[in-house]
């Protein structure tokens, strides 16, 4: 029985010993395995540092390409701002510091500015703008039927126009928020808008801007927007076609130089009303890439005659 107890003993300590170690190698392999995590997520961060870093070095290379377009039409008889020039060229991405680095330059005044939906000294609609916003809506594949909540979103009263929507719609939402009624001060307010969804704004902020350019640059603008801005031109798109044909061959340096094509006839006058040569806001986009991490940054600078910027808006991503 003596023997028996002892092999019993010896049996329960073999057991006790084979948990002891069995739970040693576990908090091992946990310890190793958090040790490992915590190495990737340290590498990780330091990676996307790197990569904002990148980021933020292809911002400084665009401003630098603004500035010395800025020194260059100093010194020229008549400057223009036009896709013939530097910044506006595409740029492959450059190897730098173990990295990639890309920017790229839109400039603002070829889209239409959506706060000029309203008459800023009355409060109310612009029937011109209106009519410009809804063409260009129809030329882009977006229904012209979300015109109104985007004017009652920006006028200052609280009267609901048909097919729009004012403080009673958006506070019923989750969560409960007011319209803005007044300028945006980014294009990023129409995410807001009764209507608008994440596809739709992807669309319309290729073609509208907030940036304060009430003019826009017929040298830069897209053919949709060069169509909307007289009934004329979207009625008859050979005419938008010169314009581009012509702008190609030579980047218009006056406003007159567009009046002077011979196949706008009467579109001319009132076309010539809504145009420019030059460009104040541009918007900067820089890419940085570092081994997995990649950083995004969106910048809107004004760029003023000495060729300084002053940063309008910012955001990374």
């Amino acid at each position: 029985m003596v023997g028996a107890a002892k092999k019993s003993e010896r049996g329960v300590a073999l057991l006790v010993t084979m948990m002891a170690l069995a739970l040693m190698t576990m908090l091992v392999m946990d310890f190793t395995s958090s040790a490992a995590l915590g190495y990737r997520s340290a590498a990780g961060q330091a990676n996307q540092l790197r990569a904002e870093y990148l980021a933020r070095s292809a911002i400084g290379v665009g401003l630098s390409l603004l500035s010395t377009d800025a020194q260059q039409d100093a010194l020229a008889k008549t400057p223009h701002d036009g896709l013939d020039e530097p910044w506006a060229m595409p740029y492959p991405p450059v190897p730098l510091g173990g990295g990639e680095a890309q920017v790229s330059i839109v400039d603002e005044a070829r889209k239409i500015d959506i706060n000029l939906l309203i008459n800023p000294r009355n409060g109310q609609p612009n029937p011109v703008y209106v009519g410009i916003v809804e063409r260009l809506f129809a030329n882009i594949g977006v229904s012209p039927a979300l015109v109104p909540a985007i004017v009652d979103w920006l006028d200052p009263d609280s009267i609901e126009s048909p097919g729009g929507a004012e403080a009673d719609y958006y506070l019923q939402l989750q969560p409960p928020y007011e319209p803005r009624n007044g300028p945006m001060p980014t294009i990023g307010d129409l995410r807001m808008i009764k209507g608008v969804d994440d596809a739709t704004f992807i669309r319309l902020q290729q073609f509208l801007t907030a940036a304060p350019e009430p003019r826009v640059n017929i040298n830069t603008a897209p053919p949709e927007v060069i169509a909307a801005l007289v009934p004329q031109l979207s009625n008859d798109i050979s005419m938008v076609k010169e314009i581009i044909q012509a702008r190609t061959v030579q980047p218009f340096l006056m406003i007159t130089d567009v009046g002077n094509l011979a196949g706008l006839g009467e579109a001319a006058t009132p076309l010539m009303r809504l145009i420019t040569t030059r460009s104040a806001y541009f918007t900067l986009t820089g890419v940085g890439v570092f081994a997995n991490a990649r950083r995004r940054i969106t910048s809107t600078f004004r760029r003023n005659a000495n060729g300084t910027s002053m940063l309008a808006s910012w955001q990374e991503g």
